[in-house]
């Protein structure tokens, strides 16, 4: 059994030790600098809400149901855990379509969350004339922080967890690319096969000194607990009041009110005060004032009420507030901060999940949305965070409006041809860190139903008949991978066969051992022992890690991700278009070879994610700007993002992250043809298991009938039976269908064909629309357009 360190002894890591002890670990020490608790998690406020906007993020905060009265039965200890029901309030209408979303899903995971009228919100101490209604939540409850950690220590330590308290850590050691232990401040050096870092607001500066990037920032997080209340209800309800970023719940007669600040105060949590245990920041009623005005707007009788205590500390929040989960770039090191002021509750799901990940050597589920994987090293800088505070904070509460841009800390990364994309008119959002257009054309508001760039976009796609558009595909994720050993380990890892002539370009599925998708990808032959492979933007440092520890043998991995430009130049006109430019030589789809345009040498790749016939040009930033300026001038007009998802989609192009994920083997997803039998590849037994026990669920694409907004995560229905989620959706800009793509539960030995004979139903904000499952993609499903 390995030695594993836990820095931090609050609740994400002692939660993180009981869960170790309970699968085995026997050799755990939990190293704490201080006391227990004494950094973040004494003075949360202890809501536990186990609904969140996601399917995962919404199981892992579930599993504090089950943990905390388990924990209790075991440790004998009292962690205050009590549900009270909870009213999340709606002021803006708005807000009643995210609130109708997140009750649809919630009702699928087993939670009971309904919609009602404000007014049927049983507490006569509110003022609801404002509100236009209310969501419901019997599971959300109440835990003394506290109180857990203890019990959550007990629990370890009756199964053999080490706690050393006043054990403080000065720096981490590595050898090479692995973790080997910490050294203590004492000087002690202790050493370990595994390390986690769970030290919150506190993590980002150990990280750094064996170089890794988490993007955290300690800020300044208050809350007040008034003089008891009369008559106040037993238990008392977890309000939140969403469009007034406040909550308020109940605290042994008394009442804690806290909100999600715009503009948070950034707090120095390596200064002076850095170290202090169970610190108290100022009183700052200037920052905390809007907060308790809205406070008295909903609770009048506040007015006549004290206030017994203000409570102002420290809290880590990251740049897009999602925590920061898994293993890091060094391997064998663990994180598991930035909880964004929800640890406590967060901590029986992430402790329990990380437990899992580490002991058996990969998630127990998809934990994409919190693994520090996604990290983007550039967002770690002190400038960037400070900037992301503006609204990090406020985001927890904030409305999310489908398709929602981020306001702050824009700009980080642009490719060559952004002022080239902004002449030409383009909107620009923040797509994996990138600037990218959205769109063409004005800037257009926000909406929950019928988005005013949908005209636009079919605008933008419509000149793809005819004739030319041009996608800056620049963030993409490019890598060169070299060396004697590159072909033979590649064909190791893809399902499709790599040993094809130079030149030859492949779309094939990276597998782990149980057969679920880590890498969707193109990979091109250049020579014998080269190979350039292209992925999606978001997961550029998951995938050199994941290629770091499986490519075996003398092989090489360089990124060439921002050294070169690529333009897909795509359209029924493409071809006239670029050998009027120059040379551009005959190749089939799937292939690759060296152009000429313009005078510029690139390499030009018949490929397309858009279903159309078209290149992609892959040149020199130097001379980016100039192929592009020669392209439009003689036609070619941009294509955005938006344009770009929604013509995948009527193609019926799935998508990592979406469609494709660990979870999801390519038999499920319709890639089977992807697969090469004849030789071996990691995962194949698995594949192999299920091509002969039969599918249990499967990718289907739908077309929606009616005005639904589709986005991701609507529940799909059968006869009235839940059986499965979408995955992502939107309407096709050359059809004008409403589509959708779900995984849905299917019977072993089941047929496509006799899937897309059923009759399916989603539901998208409260309402039930007809979804027809589409046995081929409603656009060119031939391929006769991009094979031309």
């Amino acid at each position: 059994m390995s030695r594993i360190l836990i820095i931090g002894g609050g609740a994400i890591g002692l939660s993180l030790a009981y869960h170790l002890a309970k699968r085995g670990s026997n050799d755990v020490t939990v190293l704490e600098r201080n006391q227990l608790t004494s950094g973040t998690s004494w003075h949360a406020a202890g809501i536990v809400g186990p609904l969140r906007a996601t399917p995962n993020m919404t199981r892992l905060a579930m599993a504090a149901l089950e943990v905390f009265p388990t924990l209790e039965a075991e440790t004998g200890m009292s962690t205050g855990y009590r549900q009270t029901s909870g009213y999340w309030l709606a002021r803006d209408p708005a807000r009643l379509d995210e609130l109708r979303r997140i009750a649809n899903l919630g009702q699928t995971l087993g939670l009971t969350p309904r919609m009602i009228e404000a007014s049927d919100v049983p507490l006569s101490h509110l003022d609801l004339k404002n509100h236009v209604g209310a969501l419901h939540v019997p599971e959300d409850a109440n835990v003394n922080p506290v109180d857990l950690c203890m019990a959550y220590a007990k629990g370890a330590r009756d199964r053999g967890v080490s706690i050393r308290e006043y054990t403080g850590v000065q720096s981490l050691r590595r050898k090479g690319q692995r973790i080997t232990g910490v050294t203590l401040t004492d000087g002690t050096e202790l050493d370990a096969d595994q390390v986690v870092l769970a030290t919150g607001a506190w993590s980002r500066e150990l990280a750094a000194n064996v170089g890794v990037a988490l993007p955290l920032q300690a800020v300044e997080h208050m809350y007040v607990v008034t003089e008891p209340m009369p008559n106040l209800p037993n238990p008392f309800p977890v309000i939140r009041d969403l469009d007034r970023g406040i909550y308020i719940k109940g605290d042994a007669g008394k009442l804690v009110i806290g909100g999600f600040e715009p503009n948070a105060k950034c707090w120095d949590a390596y200064g002076p005060e850095g170290d202090r245990p169970f610190l108290e920041l100022a009183e700052d009623w200037d920052q905390f004032a809007p907060f308790m005005e809205a406070a008295l707007e909903l609770c009048p009788s506040l007015e006549t009420l004290g206030i017994q205590h203000f409570m102002n500390g420290p809290e880590g929040f990251t740049a897009d507030t999602r925590p920061l989960v898994g293993e890091t770039t060094v391997d064998g090191l663990f994180v598991a901060a930035g909880m964004n002021s929800v640890g406590v509750m967060s901590s029986a799901g992430i402790g329990r999940a990380l437990a899992d990940w580490m002991v058996d050597g990969h998630p127990p589920m998809d934990m994409w949305e919190v693994d520090v994987a996604r990290v983007d090293p550039h967002t770690a800088s002190a400038k960037h965070m400070a900037d992301r505070m503006e609204e990090a904070v406020a985001d927890l509460f904030a409305l999310h409006w489908p398709y929602k841009q981020p306001n702050a800390g824009r700009g980080l990364r642009t490719t060559a041809l952004h002022d080239c994309w902004a002449e030409a008119g383009a909107h620009f959002g923040l797509t994996a860190g990138w600037e990218r257009g959205l769109y063409y054309g004005p800037a257009q508001p926000y909406s929950t139903t019928d988005q005013g760039w949908w005209q636009l976009v079919e605008a933008e796609a419509a000149a793809l008949d005819q004739g030319t558009a041009l996608i800056d595909l620049s963030p993409f994720t490019k890598l060169e991978i070299t060396g004697p050993d590159a072909l033979k380990a590649l064909n190791l890892l893809t399902t499709a066969q790599l040993d094809v002539p130079f030149g030859r370009a492949v779309y094939t599925q990276i597998l782990n051992a149980r057969g679920g998708i880590e890498m969707d990808v193109t990979i091109t032959r250049l020579g014998r022992d080269a190979f350039y492979l292209t992925s999606g933007a978001a997961t550029r440092m998951r995938d050199r890690m994941f290629l770091r520890r499986h490519l075996k043998g003398d092989v090489s991995v360089k990124d060439l991700t921002e050294a070169f430009c690529t333009i897909s130049v795509m359209g029924g006109g493409s071809r006239t278009l670029l050998q009027g430019l120059g040379s551009l030589p005959e190749m089939a789809f799937g292939h690759a070879a060296t152009a000429k345009m313009a005078g510029i040498t690139c390499r030009a790749t018949r490929v397309s994610f858009v279903g159309e016939l078209g290149w992609e040009l892959s040149i020199p930033n130097a001379q980016a700007h100039q192929l592009f300026d020669t392209l439009h001038k003689a036609g070619a007009r941009p294509l955005g993002h938006y344009a770009v998802d929604a013509c995948r989609l009527e193609k019926g192009f799935k998508h990592w992250g979406h469609e494709l994920g660990p979870k999801i083997t390519p038999l499920e997803a319709g890639l089977g043809f992807t697969i090469d039998w004849s030789k071996e590849f990691q995962g194949k037994a698995a594949l192999e298991q299920q091509k002969s026990n039969g599918l249990q669920q499967r990718l289907i694409l739908l077309q929606v009938h009616g005005n639904a907004l589709m986005l991701h995560d609507e529940p799909v229905f059968e006869d009235g039976i839940h059986v499965g989620l979408t995955t992502s959706g939107g309407r096709g800009p050359r059809t004008g269908l409403n589509l959708c793509f779900a995984m849905v539960a299917v019977q072993s030995g089941e047929t496509l064909t006799q899937t897309c004979d059923r009759r399916f139903t989603v539901r998208v904000a409260g309402q039930d629309y007809l979804a027809q499952p589409l046995r081929r993609p409603p656009f060119d499903p031939s391929g006769e357009r991009m094979r031309a």
